[in-house]
């Protein structure tokens, strides 16, 4: 990525206050409505459990950083479980997808290297899939179809996504299952 001003990186225990930051650039991705702050996304359990004791045993994450050393973009993978689900949660063993890039670098790729390379070092680990929740209206749903991800369930606003990785099993799996 040397010609795109960007390179990436693994995410480490460091990282974890600019995941946050990338957490509340992607709950208030919607510049027409009025802007969730931080404090409130960390008080909303739902939202707060994406970033929460970053990194546990599992988590998986990447940063996108400028030329000058500052983060830019962040994607990450979290698992979660039947009795404390994500907003995209699918199954135990299929990790939730949460991507974040500061407002002057969206549409300049970051999203897409961000998503291939954390899908990348998933399957490495040896992750069949992943899954995210993305509302309809978001632009970023566009990139998540165009990178393999297929709708498993829609709610009044968003829809549930998930990709295969790899050879992984298919990509039939219910929300309810697993």
């Amino acid at each position: 990525m040397a010609d795109s001003g960007f390179s990436l990186r693994m995410a480490t225990a460091d990282d974890a206050d600019f995941l946050t930051d990338m957490l509340v650039a992607a709950v208030n991705w919607n510049p027409a409505q009025t802007a969730v702050s931080r404090d409130r996304v960390l008080e909303d359990c739902l939202s707060a459990h994406y970033v929460e004791g970053w990194p546990r045993p599992g988590d998986l994450g990447v940063v996108a950083v400028e030329a000058g050393g500052r983060p830019i973009g962040a994607a990450w993978l979290r698992q979660f479980g039947h009795d404390d689900p994500g907003y995209g949660f699918v199954a135990g063993d299929v990790p939730e997808l949460s991507v974040g890039v500061v407002a002057a670098w969206r549409g300049k790729g970051v999203g897409r290297a961000l998503l291939t390379d954390v899908a990348r070092h998933a399957t490495e680990r040896g992750i069949a899939r992943i899954c995210l929740s993305v509302e309809r209206a978001n632009r970023a749903r566009d990139l998540y179809v165009a990178e393999g991800f297929t709708t498993v369930a829609s709610g009044p606003d968003a829809d549930t996504m998930i990709r295969v990785l790899g050879d992984g099993p298919s990509a039939e799996t219910s929300p309810s299952e697993g």
